[in-house]
């Protein structure tokens, strides 16, 4: 970790590594809690009402495809872009590009929808992006989904290769 910018988000923001890859902090718990029979079936329990989460990915890094079975609303805010690779339950591919400057096409936040499989990295030429992320009904480990990349490039043969990039295990 050379970057002095990415060491000073990391302390400044007490993350910490995650198991998808790059750094968090949960910042932001709901004190609201929707009961589990008042949710969609997939949901073993009740949830916070919504979570927000600080992430920072450097260049070396990247967030390995994984699902959750919430909508999860990714926001910019500071470094170099994002890309977020979304793949429907369709199988098609969609690259939504995080950042600050409209004239290269970045968003400033975008919306990944419930049980679609997704990952991240830092943009080609970028060093560190630092983003949030809010999730509704609120983030639990009970709702995550690593991928496994030969079992995801059965799946979606036509991405293969993306998810053999994008995958640790």
């Amino acid at each position: 970790m050379a970057n002095q910018a990415v060491e000073t988000w990391i302390k400044h923001l007490q993350l910490n590594r995650h198991v998808e890859g790059g750094w968090y902090s949960e910042v932001y718990r709901s004190a609201l809690t929707i009961p589990g029979q008042a949710l969609s079936p997939v949901f073993p329990g009740d949830r916070s009402a919504c979570t927000h989460i600080y992430f920072l990915l450097e260049k070396e890094n990247f967030s390995a495809f994984h699902r959750i079975r919430s909508d999860e609303i990714w926001h910019f805010y500071h470094g170099d872009a994002i890309i977020v690779y979304e793949i429907d339950g369709a199988g098609s591919l969609t690259e939504h590009l995080l950042g600050n400057d409209p004239s290269k096409g970045h968003s400033l936040c975008c919306v990944i929808k419930a049980g679609n499989w997704f990952a991240s990295r830092v943009a080609d030429g970028g060093e560190y992006g630092l983003a949030g992320c809010t999730v509704a009904p609120g983030f639990d480990f009970n709702d995550f989904e690593l991928a496994f990349k030969e079992q995801l490039s059965k799946e979606y043969p036509e991405q293969k290769e993306l998810i053999n990039s994008m995958c640790r295990q």
